[in-house]
């Protein structure tokens, strides 16, 4: 990224100044600017579009200055101020579309910036640094789109999980299932039957039992006695 801003920083487009037109306050502006004294220049600017409020060379020149601070969002302004007071040289309208790509793209404000410089290369088909920055950001673009579609599987993929464990789980409050009323008198019926077969079995075990112990008690009776 650190390299993006500054192929981005080089890339600022200028424009020439004509000494008959503007004030001693843009020249004064564009030395420091050249000087690498970005925060003085900035001032030198505001004090000449103080005295011409519809000087492109100040304003555009001023978004320069704001853009070499980092301060993005102001220099995005000027671009646009400038682009609105309709310069009759094309060129010049391309460097501020150029710069306002740039701006809007450190802004990370991705397709606007693409829209920008294409509008530089309308004005100006033959820039090639501007070409390199549109297809920077077309790049760019595409591989945001990418992460958001990997994104956007990692959610679906993760509600189908969380659907499919809670079709997995077993349900809370689920009452087991009444039978029907048929098959529970069937059941009543069936261990009314066992109960009265088992009880009858007793009886008989027992009456067996009794007759038993009868036939013991005569067969002892008999032996009992003596034989002579």
């Amino acid at each position: 990224m650190r390299k993006i801003v500054y192929i981005l920083m080089m890339s600022i487009l200028t424009v020439s100044v004509s000494a008959q037109k503007e004030s001693n306050d843009v020249r004064n502006g564009n030395k420091l600017y050249k000087s690498s004294k970005f925060t003085e220049a900035e001032i030198a600017y505001r004090k000449g579009l103080q005295k011409n409020s519809k000087s492109f060379e100040a304003t555009y020149n001023l978004g320069n200055a704001l853009f070499r601070q980092k301060k993005y969002a102001e220099a995005l302004q000027q671009y646009n101020n400038a682009i609105s007071l309709q310069p009759k040289e094309k060129q010049r309208i391309a460097a501020a579309f150029h710069n306002t790509g740039n701006s809007l793209l450190l802004d990370k404000k991705v397709e606007e910036s693409i829209k920008a410089y294409e509008m530089a290369l309308k004005n100006n088909p033959k820039d090639n640094e501007t070409r390199y920055n549109l297809a920077y950001a077309q790049a760019l673009l595409k591989q945001q789109n990418k992460n958001k579609d990997k994104n956007k599987d990692k959610n679906k993929d993760k509600d189908k999980n969380k659907d499919q464990n809670k079709q997995n789980q077993p349900k809370q409050d689920q009452k087991p299932k009444e039978q029907p009323q048929q098959q529970q008198q069937q059941k009543s019926q069936m261990s009314k039957e066992n109960a009265q077969q088992i009880l009858d079995a007793l009886q008989q075990d027992e009456k067996n039992a009794q007759e038993k112990a009868k036939k013991q008690q005569v067969r002892g009776t008999k032996n009992a006695e003596k034989n002579w």
